[in-house]
């Protein structure tokens, strides 16, 4: 909020811009809102609410307060990849001209750290997995499904030519496979609150 006495301009979210049908991508280019491109950059975006909703549960249920801040982390670099992916290949280099930043290896390799954290607790994975353990996993799995959604969506893109950055698609891909491990490692035995009347292990081992 400003001072006391400032004044305080309100826009409204109606525009009436849309209402033919049209959105613009970044820098004011002109699209239909059917365009596969509005599609693919709009399912990142409901990838970026499953993981919120996946961030909130984690916080709201005592869990560490590391995973939450690496997903944060994922939604900061989909906020980023959206605006990439908002911007027609023709307007690219006024966008990095702009000072926004591409979706690079160094995006992936953060990924790839976790992955390899998650794959050292050693899991057992037996049979096919069935979504609904526990909601924190359950909410993984379903940021899974759209990050899949997204990445078959931008695939389509790159083959077209319609995207041109590669690591698009291999950051989606490893997004992923880590959602996939996170749900397993939601649904472990170290990550369920203590039953009622039971101390938890932490307090049988160092007291109450």
């Amino acid at each position: 909020m400003g001072p006391p006495g400032a004044k305080v301009w309100r826009v409204s979210i109606v525009t009436r811009t849309g209402d033919d049908g049209q959105t613009s991508l970044l820098f004011n280019r002109r699209v239909s809102k059917s365009d596969p491109r509005v599609a693919a950059y709009g399912t990142v975006d409901e990838l970026n609410a499953a993981l919120g909703l996946l961030r909130a549960w984690m916080k709201n249920h005592s869990h560490s307060s590391d995973t939450a801040e690496n997903i944060l982390k994922i939604q900061r670099q989909l906020v980023g990849l959206m605006g990439e992916m908002a911007t027609h290949p023709d307007d690219m280099e006024r966008y990095l001209k702009s000072g926004f930043e591409q979706i690079s290896s160094n995006s992936t390799a953060f990924l790839e750290e976790w992955i390899l954290k998650l794959e050292s607790r050693d899991l057992k994975l037996e049979g096919w997995v069935m979504p609904g353990e526990n909601p924190e996993a359950a909410a993984a799995d379903m940021a899974r499904t759209v990050c899949r959604r997204a990445e078959r969506e931008v695939t389509s893109l790159l083959e077209k030519g319609d995207l041109t950055n590669p690591n698009i698609g291999i950051f989606l891909n490893r997004l992923s496979d880590l959602l996939w491990l996170l749900g397993r490692d939601l649904e472990h035995p170290h990550h369920a609150p203590p039953k009622t009347g039971e101390k938890s292990q932490a307090h049988q081992q160092f007291g109450s």
